[in-house]
């Protein structure tokens, strides 16, 4: 029989608790489940690749937070655009300034003074704050605005144009 995909119910935010005891329990009461998905981005639902409705139904059975198997089977071209994890590395260093472009922040300037590429995450400290607070946001939820090689670029310019500068109608001229 082929394997088919079942959207399980869940408690937002509480998706990972419930994928952890579903595959606890396709373990233990050895079930016809291949897998278990949870899609990045997706509040309130897992999908459970199982060969039958009762294997899903009974993996599903007693688990906290979660609030049933959906009547439907789901086609995998619905969720396959779920699947796809696109890596695209981000290129931020230390001391760029970025903005902040979600969450209880957005749209503020901040300095990035850590970086965590494990967990994808960045510690920053607010340009606008009178106190530098340092705050853990995603890498996803930032976009770099200056780079910080490109303020010592600028600082350079600044001193070889002053260099260029003219002297004054009058003073002497050593050309």
């Amino acid at each position: 029989m082929e394997e088919q995909i079942y959207a399980l119910r869940t408690t937002a935010n509480r998706e990972d608790q419930v994928m952890d005891f579903v595959i606890s329990n396709a373990k233990r009461k050895k079930l016809g489940v291949d897998s278990v998905i949870r899609p990045h981005g997706m509040r309130g639902y897992i999908f459970i690749e199982a060969s039958s409705r009762s294997d899903a139904e009974q993996v599903a059975f007693n688990v906290p937070y979660a609030r049933g198997i959906l009547p439907n089977i789901i086609e995998y071209k619905e969720i396959e655009h779920m699947l796809k994890q696109v890596k695209t590395e981000m290129n931020i260093q230390k001391n760029d300034i970025v903005e902040i472009i979600s969450g209880p922040f957005k749209r503020e300037n901040a300095k990035v003074s850590r970086i965590d590429k494990q967990k994808e995450e960045v510690v920053l400290e607010l340009l606008e704050s009178a106190v530098p607070i340092p705050i853990t946001v995603k890498m996803d939820t930032v976009k770099v605005i200056r780079r910080d090689s490109d303020e010592e670029e600028a600082s350079d310019d600044e001193s070889s144009d002053s260099d260029d500068m003219e002297a004054p109608s009058g003073a002497p001229t050593l050309n």
